[in-house]
This record gives structure tokens, sequence and C-alpha cells, in this order.
């Protein structure tokens, strides 16, 4: 696949090690590595503001609840640095060099975060210079999608100590694992978050979650940018097949990198945005009872500066501090959601522009279509050449379109959106009825 050429950057060098250091302070327990899985134990809550549509988090994996914030994982709403270790093996020399499998990540990875926060999150990678030295084969890991957690465990047991004298883990709010992508034992599907029971200790601080990299070089689009999101306890929006075949991206097509990193739109949905802390309160409108609301939603990726195709085809600019997002609460952990998606900001190489309408569920595991985008088109689709899924890329209700959501109500009334216009800045004037 074609990468965008990357401009030379100067990336941050590691934080410097104390000299002075116990080994055998790497962690508490090994035996808390044979146990690592999904996360799932109680953490404290931070309160978000007690919106009428906030859905309460739930007990669910990555949640979708947006009343508080999960407090095990980092919030990305200041500038967070991570760490990024190069693992090589004894039964193979590296064809790559650490610097350019930076390159592969960074600054993209970076680029992303910030144009979808609005600049309100900076992501800085520390890289090191040089390969670390696993002490067993690659071979031996038996590495894989579905890794075994003994032999996952030992892989990053191994990691950790190997890395132990050169990188101070209490420095990073991120760690990144990036293993030679020519080792013979590397399986480039098994790129993922190990989320910890226990987390282990090193260095005096917790490490919850490790991001371990098996890319292949050059390696997936975003895939990075991707992983990082379950870092920030957003979950996996895509469909797994039960027996691997058929296809992984029916719930939300190309409309949130959560779903796909190959996507067309791959900018986080605006309740996405709503949780990490990235949309102020009065940019969030919830629209209650019967009746109509009318409102003005900017452009989801439009930020301040940033150029937006106005009415009449033109560049226009001025927004990005607007409203966002638009919801009607359909249940005690449910509601739809509206936002304007178009050619700006992440979603440049969107397919079709409108407004885009999807169902949140708060009690639904990551994997088991907390989000599912609502087809405005469902008997057409478009851009075969470049979608992952044809039948949602035209999703959005278009200007002068109406539509009906299907299936869904709020206080029994059935929900209507109608696009009525484009204002000369570029954003969508819409009507959303309940009744």
């Amino acid at each position: 696949m074609s990468r965008d050429p990357l401009p030379e950057v100067q990336l941050p060098r590691p934080f410097p090690r104390p000299r002075l250091r116990s080994t055998a302070a790497v962690f508490t327990t090994l035996s808390a590595l044979a146990a690592t899985s999904l996360f799932t134990g109680p953490s404290v809550a931070e309160p978000f503001s007690a919106a009428p549509c906030a859905l309460q988090r739930t007990d669910a994996h990555h949640s979708e609840g947006v009343d508080t914030w999960n407090a095990a994982y980092p919030r990305p709403a200041r500038r967070l640095d991570a760490v990024m270790v190069f693992l090589s093996f004894p039964d193979a020399a590296p064809r790559t060099t650490p610097a350019q499998l930076t390159a592969d990540h960074f600054p993209v990875t970076s680029r992303f975060f910030e144009r979808a926060s609005y600049g309100r999150f900076t992501l800085r990678p520390h890289p090191l210079n040089h390969w670390i030295r696993m002490p067993r084969p690659s071979t031996a890991y038996a590495i894989q999608r579905d890794w075994n957690a003994a032999d996952r465990a030992a892989y990053l047991r191994d990691a950790l100590v190997a890395a132990d004298s050169e990188v101070d883990f209490s420095r990073y709010d991120v760690v990144y694992f990036v293993a030679d992508p020519d080792a013979p034992g590397v399986d480039s599907d098994a790129t993922k978050v190990v989320n910890m029971d226990t987390p282990l200790r090193a260095d005096g601080t917790d490490i919850r979650r490790v991001v371990t990299v098996f890319e292949k070089h050059p390696p997936d689009r975003l895939v990075l940018a991707h992983e990082t999101g379950h870092v920030f306890d957003l979950p996996d929006l895509y469909h797994r097949p039960v027996d691997g075949k058929g296809d992984w991206d029916t719930y939300v097509g190309d409309w949130d990198l959560m779903g796909s990193q190959f996507g067309m739109a791959p900018d986080l949905f605006g309740w996405h945005k709503w949780k990490l802390g990235w949309l102020e309160p009065r940019q969030v409108v919830c629209a209650r009872g019967r009746g109509a609301t009318r409102l003005t939603l900017e452009p989801l990726g439009a930020g301040p500066g940033l150029p937006v195709t106005g009415a009449a085809g033109s560049p226009a600019f001025g927004l990005g501090r607007g409203t966002k997002l638009a919801v009607v609460r359909t249940g005690p952990d449910s509601a739809l959601a509206f936002e304007a998606r178009g050619p700006v900001g992440n979603d440049t190489a969107v397919c079709r522009s409108g407004i885009l309408v999807y169902r949140i569920s708060s009690g639904a595991q990551s994997g088991d279509g907390p989000i599912q985008v609502i087809d405005a088109h469902p008997h057409t689709e478009a851009c075969w050449e470049n979608s992952v899924y044809p039948p949602l890329a035209d999703a959005p209700v278009a200007l002068g379109e109406s539509f009906t959501v299907p299936g869904e109500t709020a206080r029994g009334a059935k929900v209507r959106v109608e696009a009525e216009g484009r204002t000369a800045s570029g954003a969508w004037t819409v009507k959303i009825t309940a009744g």
C-alpha cells in the first residue's frame, strides 16, 4: 500500500535513566503477568457534566458511557509521553532500523490525534534509537492474534527485563513494545493492547497496559492510532465474524478509526470526542421531548483555522467552536447521535458528506457493536474502490433530504432528521423531530 511521504521531524529522545536502581524492582510479581486479560475491575470515576443525554458508564469493557471518566485509563486531554522500545530476537538480524519503524507511525499518529482533539491533546513519542535484544528466539513466544496468556506473559516479562536498564517507565504514560517485523515468529496480525488485571510495577509506577506492536514494514495505515485509542478506553467498533470469514466493517464502516484504520473518514465519532473531553458541554445539544429541535451543526472535523467547504463550494473558515453533536436519549443505556461529516480534518477522503446518524449502547462490550451507524440510504452503495464497507459509505443524510430512523423511539415517538441547508461558513442547519 502506498503511503504519504513523511517530512523529517526531530522526535524527543527518551528521558534519561537514573543511574542508581535495583533490577529487582522491575515489577512486584511475575504472577501478575500470567493473569493478563481484559481489565474490568472497579476504578475511580471522574465526573463529567451531568447532561441529560450523557449515558452512564457501565461494567462493559470500554463502555460508551460518558457520565464519568474511568480513571484506570490516562485521559488524553493534555500532553502525554509515550516510549517506543524496539525488540530484536536471537533468531533474526533486523532488516530495518528503529528510525524507520518510528517513521512508520510518527508523526502520522500524533497528527491524527492533534486534529481529532482540535489541538487539545498532544501525543509525544520518545523512541529508543537502537534495538534491545530479547533473551529467546521470536518463535519461542508463539505470537498470534489470539495469544495464549502464558506465552504473552513470557513475552512481556522478557521485554520488561530487557528494557529495564535503559527505560525509566515512570516517565511515560504510554508504552509501545515494537518487535522486529522480519523475525520469523512475529505475526503482523497480533498487534494489540494488553490489559492487566493486576498492573505491573516498574520504577515505582503501575503499568496497566502495554501496546504490543508486530506490524510489518510498512504497516497498516493508522494502526498505531487505533491501538492507542484503546489505551484511552475506546472500544473496538468492528464486527468480528465468528468463523473469521465475512465482513468485519458492518457496524460503522469507514466512519471511525476504532472501526477500521483504513477508513475513508476515520475521525473519531463526536460521541468519542465528548467521552475523551475534546468537546465542551456547550458543543453537545440534547434534544428532549416531543416536537422539533432546530440547530446548526459544524462539520465534526472542523477546528479553528481549518478550511471547510462552504455552501457555494468554496473554502470557508472560522468554524471549530460551535455545536458538534446532537443527541436523543432513547433508553436508560441507549441514545441516537447526529453529527455533520465532510472533507475536513481527518476526513479529507470522505465518500459522502451529510448528517451521520448512529446509535450508542453503553452496556455493549467492545466488539459487540456499542456504536452502530444507521444507513440513510440502505438500498445504495458508494466508493467501491476505496471504502472498507460500501453499503455504509453513503450513510449520511444529504443536503435537502429527510430520514426517519427505523426502529428507534424517544418516549414512544419516532425520530426524524432533516438536513435543511448549509450556512455560508459550511455548517449544516438541521431539524430533529420526535413525534
